[in-house]
């Protein structure tokens, strides 16, 4: 590996939420060191040019008013490009937002009235329930389904009826998806495309985990399925997800539609604080050079091995429980219902159990799945080892 992405890093006491939080009640036993392995940041070093783009920056000691310049939408342009394929992008279609979540709250803000009904899928990404709230929406779910090799599908009957049904005209999609960690397939988007359409609903795409994506798999920008696509969706992307930059803030839509891209930008507008920060700036332009896509491809391998890894543990010594390979990001989802029914333990008491021998985990029934637990993959490998023998001793018994 020409990167460090074994380095424990003790972070807590240094602004690091995962580090220094417990999203439980209980805490984990005084003579054992945490793991955190919960809310979605990484604990790798950071990627070096990122570090060196904002040490170079640091150079000039002044740090007033500024404009993006031509280069953030360059990078952008060139980082899609590289990545995804994607054709035909310009500096008019691309948009700052403070975060992919602010994008978000800003495109149903401007889309829809207070008590209109978006659909999601569920198991569903917490950040948009908890948004949807705050801005007095009403989510309705249609359930993802494990087909006969246990991979997570969209019911497009389902999704159809309940756009019907309820006369919702914007939809949410998760693309990877958060927690499940499915990849859609470019037919997958299709059809979801085509159910759209024919419901006349708008879409917002969130593909802040665009850039993790394990081998074998690709990455389908939902606007490139189709021309209807193109036009229909509004797409948030981050460099935050990949080299771990939640804490500088800056995330960006891709929006072709111009009244839809208009509306948008006005609604982020009136808050008057979507605008960028310069080390966020910076940190972007450091984290789409080439170097930073390097790091990213190696990192990708890093997680992939931390996924053969625990899928392999948990099949072997937690029998029960249920889990699908991530195809895309570093979040693995566990489905312990069978597990916590045939030991008499509740979910919650095998969530404590974790947290009390240091293994932060989270909550996963936030994500409307009952007797669920989502797992940070994005440490260490020998983290995780000591994280899952831990398990093995002193929670799954």
């Amino acid at each position: 590996m020409k990167y460090d992405f074994t380095t424990i890093l003790d972070r807590a006491g240094h602004d690091s939420l995962a580090a220094d939080a417990v999203p439980f009640d209980v805490q984990p036993d005084p003579d054992v060191r945490k793991i955190p392995m919960w809310v979605a940041d990484m604990s790798f070093t950071a990627a070096p040019p990122i570090i060196e783009a904002i040490e170079k920056r640091l150079e000039m000691p002044n740090f007033g008013y500024f404009s993006l310049p031509d280069s953030y939408f360059d990078s952008i342009i060139s980082w899609q490009q590289r990545r995804n394929g994607v054709t035909k992008l310009s500096r008019e279609h691309i948009g700052y937002e403070n975060g992919v979540l602010g994008g978000v709250s800003s495109a149903v803000q401007a889309l829809t009235a207070p008590g209109e009904k978006i659909l999601v899928h569920s198991p569903t990404y917490v950040g948009f329930t908890r948004t949807m709230a705050d801005n007095g929406r009403v989510l309705v779910h249609s359930p993802l389904v494990r087909d006969e090799n246990g991979v997570w599908r969209m019911d497009y009957a389902d999704m159809d009826a309940k756009l019907k049904r309820h006369h919702i005209h914007l939809a949410i999609l998760c693309s990877p998806h958060n927690p499940c960690g499915r990849v859609w397939e470019r037919w997958e988007l299709e059809r979801a495309m085509e159910v759209y359409a024919a419901n006349d609903c708008l879409v917002i795409s969130d593909e802040i985990w665009s850039d993790i994506i394990m081998p074998g798999h690709k990455h389908i920008p939902t606007q490139s399925v189709s021309a209807d696509a193109r036009e229909r969706t509004m797409a948030f992307y981050a460099p935050s997800k990949t080299f771990s930059l939640a804490g500088l803030i800056g995330s960006y839509h891709i929006i072709y539609n111009t009244y839809l891209r208009d509306r948008v930008v006005r609604q982020s507008e009136v808050s008057h604080y979507n605008d960028c920060n310069v080390l966020s700036l910076h940190a972007l332009l450091g984290a789409y050079s080439p170097a930073g896509e390097e790091w990213a491809d190696e990192m990708c391998r890093v997680i992939d091995a931390n996924h053969e890894y625990a899928c392999n543990f948990i099949r072997d010594n937690f029998k029960g429980v249920r889990v699908m390979r991530p195809e895309g990001t570093y979040m693995l989802y566990l489905d312990c219902a069978d597990w916590c029914r045939k030991h008499g333990v509740t979910i919650r008491e095998l969530q404590e159990r974790g947290i009390r021998a240091g293994v932060i985990w989270q909550d996963g029934e936030a994500f409307m799945l009952k007797d669920t637990i989502r797992m940070n993959l994005a440490l260490p490998h020998s983290l995780l080892e000591e994280a899952m023998q831990r398990l093995k001793e002193k929670a799954f018994v």
